[in-house]
């Protein structure tokens, strides 16, 4: 699957490019996802995006027009974008599970950062092999992840 991973900070590259296994053509740069900023998705399937980035229904329609089909978030928040509008243009949109240790506790950074990797992987593998199923995506699981699919536009627009 050919994506792009907007802001990425320096201690990401690492690993997102070990989780990624050469896998997918993923392009990395460091700035944010704005309206702007949405041309360098042009040719690609999936945007990956932190919860820095603000995805407008602007943006979102962009990125629809060049093509984008599925929102990656590498963090467990989803309130950073316009869930209506991604369902509006039949986008899937993923994010990942917050992490926590067995004995409660959070991770280290690094183990964060490499849990996120792995999952931002994984859910750009599900949608290549077009396993995704909505609501009950093999990506939620119990694991906390949420799948937003064109079954929610109902849901939304209530």
């Amino acid at each position: 699957m050919r994506a792009v991973a907007y802001s990425i900070r320096s201690f990401e590259k690492e690993p997102l490019a070990i989780a990624n296994r050469k896998k997918h053509e993923i392009t990395l740069i460091s700035n944010g996802l704005c309206l702007e900023t949405a041309e360098y998705a042009t040719g690609k399937q999936a945007v990956i995006i932190s919860d820095r980035d603000q995805i407008t229904p602007e943006v979102i329609s962009r990125l629809a027009q060049l093509g984008v089909k599925f929102i990656a978030v590498r963090s467990s928040e989803i309130h950073q974008v316009d869930k209506q509008a991604t369902s509006q243009h039949n986008m899937k949109l993923a994010v990942v599970s917050p992490f926590v240790k067995k004995d409660g506790s959070t991770s280290s950074l690094n183990a964060y950062y490499t849990q996120c990797a792995n999952e931002t992987i994984q859910n750009l593998d599900t949608w290549q092999n077009e396993r995704c199923e909505g609501d009950s995506c093999s990506v939620a699981k119990d694991c906390g992840s949420h799948i937003i699919s064109n079954e929610l536009r109902t849901r939304l627009n209530a």
